[in-house]
């Protein structure tokens, strides 16, 4: 009982973070979900530069393309068609790397090699990262993403 007030508090503030954290302003999630997409395009980059470098090829990331390819309307036109031929490369890819996995596990063999030219996959990704830094240059004046401020929940429990 003498610790109800001290919980109650805390449970008031953690349910003052959800509430703010829904009511975000539009450009605000635009912004994060471009910078999140950049940074996916960023590591699709670095693996297609070290594919080659690898006995078991990693498949690429697409995550954030999966979530929110839908929520993309406020980018030109040009940017959305580059990300999609991108991303739909990259799907193909990580077809075949699944593939090639479980032909190596029917064949009962620790190592698979995937023969795959990731090359194609240079051009792509170099125009969506140029167009999503060009969209960043435009909104907020910086190519940078804006820095992340801790919230309460991040005090309370550990940054991310």
């Amino acid at each position: 009982m003498e610790n109800l007030p001290l919980i109650l508090m805390i449970a008031a503030l953690i349910a003052l973070q959800i509430f703010f954290m829904r009511r975000r302003n539009p450009e605000r999630t635009q912004q994060e979900l471009v910078v999140n997409l950049l940074g996916e395009v960023k590591i699709n980059e670095v693996l297609v530069e070290t594919f080659s470098l690898r006995q078991k090829p990693k498949k690429f990331e697409v995550t954030m393309w999966e979530v929110n390819k839908n929520r993309l309307k406020f980018l030109a036109k040009s940017v959305q068609r580059t990300l999609s031929e991108a991303f739909g490369m990259i799907e193909d890819f990580n077809q075949q790397i699944d593939a090639a996995k479980k032909a190596s596990r029917k064949a009962k063999s620790a190592s698979y090699k995937v023969d795959i030219d990731v090359n194609e996959l240079k051009e792509p990704l170099a125009r969506s990262r140029q167009g999503l830094e060009q969209w960043l240059l435009v909104t907020i004046g910086t190519k940078d993403p804006p820095p992340k401020y801790p919230s309460i929940i991040d005090y309370l429990f550990g940054g991310r």
